[in-house]
């Protein structure tokens, strides 16, 4: 099972959709149980027998791997508090620090360069993959909307790295690049800031594409 920490906003439950639809089991998780409920509830429509819901602690005891979804500001506090239930197992951040201000989105400086690197320091037990700060959430809410975009995946555990690949080939459209070590995960998630903007530009929902691979 898929467990979504945080995952009862628009990324996370996007992912859980598209992971439900491919026929994945999958936990939203949320500190207020009810939020998680209600989330999941949300989506049956689309795949009721796969779709679960209810608090993060739930989410993390009870999946083999993880999709960390939260705001950057509750990672810290989210992942301390649930690292023993973490601990061996894969950890996939979509986390993208992020500042709004007056309009304008950019990415914020994190002290240990990246939401993903900051994840494994708090997790040194987890395999830590950074993938999927680059998708669409709208996109992926909307089950019959074709996902035309590159996931690049970066971790320092090979295996969680290729199956997390495996894991975004699954998403119709969507193909996993290996991006290298969790050291370029700060790369891709600034990224998100770029094309949040862009998107503002052109009334659009941008994503990226790897040529040449």
């Amino acid at each position: 099972m898929l467990g979504f920490l945080g995952g009862t906003g628009p990324e996370g439950k996007g992912l859980a959709l598209r992971f439900a639809l491919a026929g994945e089991k999958v936990f939203i998780g949320s500190r207020d149980s009810s939020r998680g409920v209600e989330a999941s509830n949300s989506l049956k429509k689309f795949s009721s027998n796969n779709i679960f819901g209810g608090t993060n602690s739930e989410a993390a005891s009870k999946s083999d791997v993880i999709v960390a979804a939260m705001p950057y500001d509750g990672q810290r506090e989210t992942l301390e508090t649930l690292k023993t239930s973490l601990t061996g197992k894969i950890v996939i951040t979509v986390v993208a620090p992020l500042v709004f201000n007056k309009g304008s989105i950019s990415a914020l400086p994190v002290k240990d360069g990246s939401a993903a690197l900051e994840a494994q320091k708090i997790l040194p037990e987890s395999r830590i993959i950074g993938a999927f700060q680059n998708i669409s959430a709208r996109d992926l809410l909307i089950p019959s909307k074709p996902i035309d975009a590159d996931v690049i995946v970066c971790g320092d555990d090979q295996d969680a790295k290729d199956y997390v690949i495996t894991l975004a080939n699954m998403i119709q459209g969507v193909r996993g690049i290996n991006g290298g070590g969790l050291k370029n995960a700060g790369y891709v998630e600034n990224l998100t800031a770029l094309l949040l903007n862009i998107n503002q530009e052109y009334k659009s929902h941008s994503t990226i594409k790897i040529s040449g691979v």
